[in-house]
């Protein structure tokens, strides 16, 4: 571990001092851990209490402090397997935890978080009060921030505050530009290619295209913002539209080349940033959540079949609407078929027709439970109707 110089109880402590600053002036100090410097970012917390390194290296998390609900981080160590960015790059801005772990413990660990976290240049406090942070963002909602470790920590309060609100809110920001491929590539199935389907990166998990593969897909994931008529060369059986960052309010081009995909009726499965694309593009309005969801605990109700299932979601953005609401859209009538269970937050929208639909969770479960894996195969049974 990265200057770990003595264990008391439960609480790893170093030298590096570290402070956690908000926006609204509330301070947390504790220990740096990984990079020094300063970082910036919005102030979200996720309640899983396991996938940190699935977590921090999902493209959705791109700008945000994520603050871990769960106790102890670190304790599985980091490996070259679980990456979620095609890249291997982490991309949440910073790491705030309550306790990092002595050592590592797992049989798949190739080095430790710190360390690796070190590498890559992103900054972790940990020594915090994790339990009345939360319950802070809870009550406040998420909040701009900044981690400051090392030297400058020193700094005083009043600066590192005005650095902190200073920076660029989240709302009205288009990020998924920021975290998308430069240029297309193939991921090619396992065995016989039954379809070919074009995916949107808006900050697609490396987890998905391999659901895909592992159903005789083959998948051509494309640069967020590719015209319709571009995708047209890979002849594809249907589309996807990845999660991803940032505000779906700017996402004019999508929503407009999601209206394209829908009017040459060729079908579309779209998750979390995808679901809101495709609300817009049926007429719905996007907002932004007090707090979002971030988790592996979080109950959907398909109000289709009846079914419950218990889902892995990262948004801060959701889409306006009720549960069973039905409404008439451009591409013909639309209606809401999941809701969260927990606050009535709208978990999917769909065509009637079935030709298009999307939710708000992540069917991929990296990570996080597998009750929703099936809507990969509700995707393969609609690219074989057509």
């Amino acid at each position: 571990m990265n200057n770990i110089e003595l264990v008391k109880g439960s609480t790893v402590f170093n030298d590096v001092p570290a402070k956690l600053v908000l926006a609204d002036g509330r301070i947390f100090t504790g220990f740096g851990f990984g990079a020094t410097g300063t970082t910036l970012g919005e102030a979200v917390f996720t309640t899983a209490m396991t996938g940190y390194q699935e977590s921090m290296t999902d493209p959705s998390f791109h700008r945000q402090i994520v603050v871990a609900a769960a106790p102890q981080i670190g304790n599985t160590g980091w490996n070259d397997e679980d990456y979620e960015s095609h890249d291997h790059r982490i991309w949440v801005a910073g790491l705030v935890i309550r306790d990092l772990a002595a050592r590592v413990s797992n049989w798949r660990s190739e080095r430790s978080l710190a360390d690796e976290m070190k590498k890559q240049n992103i900054i972790g406090i940990s020594g915090v009060d994790t339990r009345a942070l939360v319950r802070h963002l809870r009550d406040h909602g998420s909040i701009a921030a900044g981690i400051f470790a090392g030297e400058d920590a020193l700094r005083s309060e009043d600066e590192l505050l005005k650095i902190v609100q200073d920076q660029p809110s989240m709302a009205g920001a288009d990020l998924a530009s920021e975290v998308s491929t430069d240029k297309p590539y193939v991921l090619e199935p396992e065995g016989e290619t039954k379809y070919t389907v074009v995916a949107y990166d808006m900050g697609i998990k490396s987890q998905t295209p391999r659901n895909f593969a592992a159903r005789g897909i083959r998948t051509v994931v494309v640069p967020a913002n590719t015209p319709f008529e571009e995708i047209k060369q890979y002849n594809p059986d249907g589309v996807f539209i990845s999660n991803g960052p940032g505000d779906p309010a700017t996402a004019d081009a999508m929503v407009g080349i999601v209206g394209d995909i829908i009017s040459a009726d060729v079908p579309l499965f779209g998750i979390c940033f995808g679901n809101q694309i495709l609300g817009r593009a049926l007429g719905l309005k996007t907002y932004k959540m007090k707090f979002g969801h971030r988790g592996i605990n979080i109950p959907v109700k398909d109000l289709i079949s009846g079914r419950i299932d218990i889902t892995s979601q990262n948004h801060g953005f959701a889409l306006e609407g009720e549960a069973g609401q039905e409404f008439d859209s451009p591409f013909g009538p639309a209606h809401i078929t999941h809701v969260c269970l927990n606050d009535g937050t709208v978990e999917g929208v769909a065509l009637k027709s079935g030709r298009a639909f999307s939710v708000q969770y992540h069917p991929e479960s990296a990570a996080g439970p597998h009750d929703a894996n099936p809507l990969f195969d509700q995707f393969l049974a609609l690219l074989g109707s057509k």
